[in-house]
Order: structure tokens, then sequence, then C-alpha cells
């Protein structure tokens, strides 16, 4: 969410930004919000012009029961008791024009970096740099559920049985190659200097609405029925939410955290579930970091943290790259955005396997996180990003440490986190 002040004294800048995001149906709002914030504050004008007038009244009535002028002093009470009426009134209708206000603010865009390139879609996405060379071996890598299969790695047969499409069992050595990429990512960004938490898994609803935008939420987030209880897509959400409504020390910042989770996600739409695979499921565990910053800090880390990533997965001996996200493709909260995709030999393509964020002071905005200052009190910038999720980085090591016998090399990082195992042979 915006700041207020720059539709007050910048509309054209607001206006520019959601041109930029190609979301032109939204420009009507900054002007409804212009003239809203008017009625607001020629109504508090209004009110408090009234609440002094009615103090001056009220201190008037003593003198006149003292000086035994019980008439004029009854005439004033009454002139006192509609003064409040009308006072409350006005407060009900200020309140009831900023929750319009708060309404059309959770749905305009959040002003883009000046770097990000201009875009309508994912389509659109610009190609920064690659890290490593994306290899394609003389054999055939074969659909990684048959890489899985293989090894008697994974049953999604009977998690259809317990749970429905888009779950699965991982099992025996996967099951542990899936957990040792996590446990080394955990302990990669503590070595980083990372606090490590594991956070709730459920959010309320106010924490949803302050992470993300109601669009995202309602593809996204599994509701508990008759709770105010979402299951979570990703700790960021849980991890951010940790701090609302907090004033933080100066001395505290920057704050930066990892966290472990599941993941749930309805992943609905056009694109539909995996049927065989694991790319798109519902159920996932992450890894994630967070940092909530100084403002001048917030695009310092932005570049540490993408980074970060890149370096686990080179470790993981797979080849990556980093996509600039357009301003079309980023959610409304996003001031810039970039994936880190991963090679795939089988389809000679990169695809997602992580995305880093900064947020600016939207999410900050929202949840009330807040710093103070020689000026007083300020909102914090906040970013996420990605450290490892599986199975999507499952799927990458295996396409990408597949031998020819179909054998799956384990990387060396990993290998102490697999009991010194150097590779995942074919079952006979």
């Amino acid at each position: 969410m915006i700041d207020i002040k720059l539709i007050r004294e910048n509309r054209d800048l607001v206006k520019e930004n959601i041109k930029k995001k190609f979301q032109d149906e939204k420009l009507p709002l900054v002007d409804e919000v212009y003239e809203l914030d008017i009625k607001v504050r020629e109504t508090q004008t209004k009110g408090d012009n009234l609440k002094a007038e009615k103090n001056k009244m009220s201190g008037e009535i003593g003198k006149l029961m003292k000086d035994k002028k019980i008439d004029e002093a009854n005439k004033i009470k009454e002139e006192v008791t509609k003064m409040a009426d009308e006072i409350v009134a006005l407060e009900k209708e200020q309140e009831e024009l900023n929750k319009e206000i708060k309404d059309r603010m959770l749905v305009i865009p959040n002003i883009i970096d000046d770097s990000v390139p201009i875009g309508k879609d994912d389509t659109e996405n610009v190609e920064v740099q690659k890290f490593g060379d994306p290899v394609v071996p003389d054999y055939e890598i074969p659909y990684h559920a048959d890489i899985i299969n293989a090894v008697n790695g994974m049953d999604k047969e009977a998690a259809g049985r317990t749970s429905g499409e888009g779950f699965y069992y991982l099992l025996g050595d996967i099951a542990r190659l899936h957990e040792a990429m996590i446990a080394y990512a955990r302990d990669y960004m503590i070595d980083k200097g990372f606090t490590y938490a594991i956070p709730p898994f459920m959010i309320h609803a106010d924490v949803v609405t302050g992470v993300m935008s109601f669009p995202e939420m309602e593809a996204m987030m599994y509701k508990i029925e008759n709770e105010d209880l979402y299951l979570i897509g990703t700790s960021e959400h849980s991890m951010i939410g940790k701090f609302k409504d907090q004033i933080i020390k100066k001395e505290e910042l920057p704050i930066h955290m990892t966290s472990y989770s599941p993941c749930f996600r309805k992943e609905g739409g056009s694109h539909g579930l995996e049927e065989r695979g694991l790319y798109r499921v519902h159920q996932f565990e992450k890894q994630e970091m967070i940092v909530i910053c100084e403002p001048e800090e917030s695009m310092e880390w932005y570049e540490k943290m993408w980074q970060y990533t890149v370096e686990i997965f080179r470790n993981f001996d797979i080849p990556v790259r980093q996509l600039e996200c357009c301003s079309g493709d980023l959610a409304d909260l996003k001031v810039k955005s970039c994936d880190i995709e991963a090679w795939s030999p089988r389809q000679q393509k990169y695809f997602e396997v992580g995305s880093c964020s900064t947020l600016g002071d939207a999410q900050a905005r929202r949840l009330g996180i807040r710093a103070k200052g020689e000026k007083g009190t300020y909102y914090l910038h906040t970013l996420n990003n990605t450290v490892v999720a599986s199975p999507r980085g499952l799927i990458a090591l295996l396409e990408n440490n597949y031998q020819k016998d179909g054998s799956i090399k384990i990387p060396k990082v990993l290998q102490p986190y697999m009991g010194g195992k150097k590779k995942i042979e074919v079952k006979k």
C-alpha cells in the first residue's frame, strides 16, 4: 500500500505507475481516493472545530451554574448535547470514508523501481545473467517422475487415495535427498548470519492481507473452515507477520531471518496440477529468507539475497540464471523482483526455482512495522527470497545430476546429509 501523500501531491506519478503495470482499469481509483481524502480532512476539521467549541461552552456551564443562572446553563447544555451528537455522526462518517479509501488503496499497486523493465507479462521478463554452463548430455534425461520411480522414491497413487490429486509420498533416498537440500540451505543461511526460525503454519486474515494482495490470496490460500486462519503459502507470510504492529529499535536493524515451513497452495487455474510429477503440487517444503531493514538499505539487501540462492544451486551442480521480472509480472506490492531459474537438460530450457523481491514499505505500511528515529516513527522496508523450495529444487538436482546408468550423483555438499552416500542407485 502506497503512502496517501503520493496521491495528494503527485497523482500523475501514481497513474503513470499503474499504466506501466498495464492495469488501466485501476486509474479511476486514484481520483476517487483523492476526492475521498479531501472529504475526510474536511470532516476532521469540522469535527475538531466542534469539539473545541463544545469544550469552550462546557466550561461556561459551570460558571453560569455558580452564578445561579440556571436557565442559561440549561440552554447551553442542550446546545452541547446537540454538538456531541453531531461529533459522533462526523466521526462515523469519517470512519466510513477512511474505509472506502483503504479499500481502494489496497488495490492501487506499489510504485515500481526505475530499473524494472516495462512489459505486459512474464513472457517479457529479461534475462540478466547466467551462472554455470547449461549442459545437455549425450544421453537422454528422463522425466523427473521416471527418474524418481526408478529408485522407488515416490508414490503418488497412494497419495491420491489419502489426499487426492496434487499430493505425493517421497520415499527412501529421494525423501532423504529432499530433506538434505533443505537442511543444507538452512545451514548455509545460518552461516551467513541469518537467525533460524520455524514459524506458525497458519495465520489470521489480517496478516494475509498485510503481506499480499487480495487476488493473490484468493488464488493461493487455503482457508480453515469456521476459523480466522489460513494455511501459509510461504513462510514469508508468518515471518513478516511476526513484526505486526511493532516499533523496532534501530539498533536491532537489520533483521535477517531464515525459516523452514511446509507450504500449501491451491495451484488452480489453466496451468493445472502435475498428474505424474512434482512441478505443480498442493504441498511442498521451503527454506525462506526475509529481511526487515532501513529504507536506504533495501536495494543492497536485494542484491545480496538473490545471490545467496545462486550460490546454493551452483553448489548443487545446477546451472542457473537470473531473470528480471517486468512491470506487468510484478505482484502489486512489489517494487522490484527477480526469478532464479534452474537449467533443465531434459527440456533444454530454464524453469523457476525461486523468487527474490523487495516490497519497499508496502507490507510494513499494511502491518504497522515501524522504527523510531530522530524525526519520529517511520515505516521499514521488507524483502523476501526463496533459499530452496522442494520439490522444484529437487527436480533440478535430479536432472542435472542424472547419470547414464540411471543413478543420481549426490552433490558433494549434500553427501554429509546423506550419511556419506555419493550416489543413489537404480533399484533392480
